[in-house]
């Protein structure tokens, strides 16, 4: 995965239409199918919560497709990037341990590693509007930064090989 810049206020206004949306079909769906089930199949005990849960899974399942479905489309572009980029920052987080000892010792794909993370946690909360660790991000990116320097490396995160974590 590669960084790129994209457009906060349209990220923003299509994140929120998402969001918005599949509350509504979630709540709308899960509620049409159970009822429906009810109807079909009516329970002498009143008891209709395995109904009322199958509307929900069902519904969960419809919302699921229907966005895997669309995620190419360019309504969708800042949204999959932002879940993208997430998941390629939760994978550096489970091994950051590791690359961080790693970088200790001047391993170059670790220190490249790592400042995809910091660079890419930036921009992720940039766009979320969570700016409270930002603080804690400079200084720890001031810290690599010395590592890199100290063994000479040059930090670019085009140079971030998502493939190469499986080493740690």
């Amino acid at each position: 995965m590669q960084l790129r810049e994209i457009d906060k206020p349209r990220y923003r206004k299509h994140l929120n239409y998402v969001i918005w949306a599949c509350i509504a079909a979630l709540t709308i769906g899960s509620l049409a199918i159970a009822q429906l089930f009810i109807l079909l199949f009516p329970d002498q005990s009143g008891s209709h919560f395995h109904w009322n849960l199958l509307g929900v899974v069902v519904t969960c399942a419809v919302i699921g497709s229907v966005l895997n479905h669309y995620r190419r489309h360019p309504f969708m572009t800042e949204v999959v990037y932002v879940w993208e980029l997430k998941q390629a920052l939760n994978q550096l987080t489970r091994k950051m341990a590791k690359l961080k000892k790693a970088a200790e010792q001047g391993d170059v794909t670790a220190l490249q590693a790592i400042h995809f993370s910091y660079s890419g946690s930036r921009q992720l909360w940039q766009l979320d509007d969570n700016t409270i660790t930002m603080d804690d991000l400079a200084r720890w990116q001031t810290e690599l930064n010395a590592l890199a320097e100290k063994y000479q490396v040059t930090l670019d995160v085009s140079r971030y090989d998502p493939a190469s974590l499986k080493q740690y």
